[in-house]
């Protein structure tokens, strides 16, 4: 129970990565608040906590709206009395090309995964400082430092999202610690709720172009979480931890 007694925020924390972060925070004994869009996804995952004996409550939440924000930080204060950690997690992709993807998509992309974040960080700082040392994870992305044709707002948001750690981890220093990791391929089919879980289809060239011989897991980032958020990690801040197998090291050329 390293977390017993802690407070952790998990923006995005309902399904996928974040359905795993929240989950071995609840494990390890935190009270964990779910903040996400997708109500039935929360309200099931905050029951399957429970079940398990953890702690855990579900705030429907949008991270671009200021708003919501607010509310997220109120309703935690006033359920758990603070707030211990942070993981900035939500995130959204992107769909068409440069030459059409409307402006609004570009808009509604960095105010999610970029906005969000700096949001989230503004209004949970004060009771971050307070815990002395409140711990920031913000969940990044490899599309940071490489990229697929066509992936402009969500590589964008995320290289500005690792900007934003290392200038918070200098603004909210030495109270608050806030790194970064950024995950390569996790593959998330049977971390959904219920009605849009499946099994995942690999194939063997998807392992196998992985220098690590496998595709990354969700729990692969939560335990890296459960890591930063942890005395063990009392030197570390302003950097960024990328969790993808090798892949980002690799040189590829085609034969």
């Amino acid at each position: 129970m390293k977390f017993k007694d802690k407070t952790v925020i998990v923006t995005g924390g309902a399904q996928g990565i974040g359905m795993a972060i929240s989950l071995a925070f609840a494990e390890e004994g935190a009270n964990v608040v779910i903040a996400d869009i997708d109500e039935e996804a929360g309200e099931e995952h905050v029951t399957t906590i429970r079940e398990r004996g953890g702690q855990a409550i579900f705030i429907p939440t949008d991270v671009s709206r200021e708003d919501d924000v607010k509310n997220l930080v109120e309703q935690t204060i006033k359920a758990y009395h603070g707030i211990h950690i942070l993981i900035n997690n939500a995130g959204i992709g992107s769909s068409g090309t440069l030459f059409t993807r409307p402006m609004e998509e570009w808009d509604r992309v960095i105010g999610v995964n970029l906005r969000g974040p700096y949001m989230m960080a503004k209004y949970c700082a004060p009771e971050l400082m307070k815990a002395n040392p409140g711990v920031i994870i913000n969940i990044a992305s490899t599309r940071a430092l490489m990229s697929e044709p066509h992936t402009e707002p969500y590589s964008a948001s995320k290289g500005g999202l690792l900007a934003l750690t290392h200038s918070l981890a200098i603004s909210l220093g030495p109270k608050v610690r806030v790194n970064a990791i950024s995950p390569g391929w996790i593959e998330v089919s049977q971390w959904r709720k219920k009605s849009q879980r499946r099994e995942p289809n690999l194939r063997p060239q998807d392992l196998a172009q992985h220098p690590v011989g496998r595709v990354g897991k969700p729990e692969d980032i939560a335990q890296a979480c459960l890591f930063l958020a942890s005395p063990a990690a009392s030197f570390i801040t302003g950097t960024n931890l990328i969790i993808d197998g090798g892949m980002t090291v690799k040189m590829i050329y085609e034969e």
